[in-house]
């Protein structure tokens, strides 16, 4: 039986040649659309049943954010993830954002369908090797972990890198607010925010993070601290 399906990558011709492919073989097709920015949108109007999500940067902070929304607002959909030979860590943030499984782009039309029917029935979609690959880099990471831990850090502002360490203390939202003297709804936003930028989907996954790369380690001692007037 076919599947209610959509298409969407970052590059228009890609999709509709994989939608194509897809009707040919019986399944229903209800969008190929581009990029993939618009794919939350797309997900929650129309409802598939799957949503092949093509993306050409797997591991660039935000790529996955509409994937984090699909699955807040649209959990019935599974979300398989079309990318290139990833890193490991493009396949951590593809699974930490809901992401049900991850194809690589030269995979032939049958195995994208044997993903899209595992991704259906609940399991988890992803080869072998590629999940062995994560898991290597998860157990041991890579060499010079601060120059992963400086990038990081870049990407956070001073008040965030105060809530990233904070976290890693095991602070709990209530907490995070008083130590700040913020309100605790703008000290949840801000959680999220790092949570967003990090590529990750819990607290304890940032503070594991944090904590391989040296990112902690990086945090200037003394980081600003008061009433946070932007919210």
């Amino acid at each position: 039986m076919g599947v209610r399906l959509m298409v969407i990558d970052d590059h228009r011709l890609l999709a509709e040649a994989l939608a194509s492919a897809l009707k040919l073989r019986g399944h229903r097709v209800l969008a190929a659309a581009a990029p993939t920015s618009g794919a939350a949108e797309l997900v929650v109007s129309r409802a598939p049943e799957i949503c092949l999500f093509g993306t050409a940067a797997p591991a660039e902070p935000g790529t996955f954010d509409p994937i984090v929304r699909i699955r807040r607002e649209r959990p019935q959909t599974a979300v398989v993830v079309l990318g290139p030979v990833p890193s490991p860590r493009g396949i951590a943030a593809a699974f930490a954002a809901g992401a049900a499984g991850y194809v690589r782009h030269d995979e032939r039309i049958e195995g994208v369908e044997r993903a899209i029917a595992k991704a259906r029935a609940g399991e988890a979609a992803i080869a072998p090797q590629l999940l062995q690959g994560a898991f290597a880099e998860l157990l041991n990471p890579a060499a010079q972990p601060d120059d992963e831990g400086r990038r990081l850090l870049q990407m956070l502002t001073p008040r965030e890198v105060e809530v990233l360490v904070r976290v890693a203390e095991g602070e709990d939202t209530r907490l995070i607010a008083a130590g700040m003297r913020i309100a605790p709804s703008t000290a949840r936003t801000h959680v999220q925010r790092v949570l967003m930028k990090l590529g990750v989907g819990s607290r304890l996954e940032a503070a594991a993070l944090a904590a391989r790369t040296g990112l902690l380690d990086r945090a200037a001692p003394g980081t600003p601290q008061g009433p946070d007037s932007v919210g």
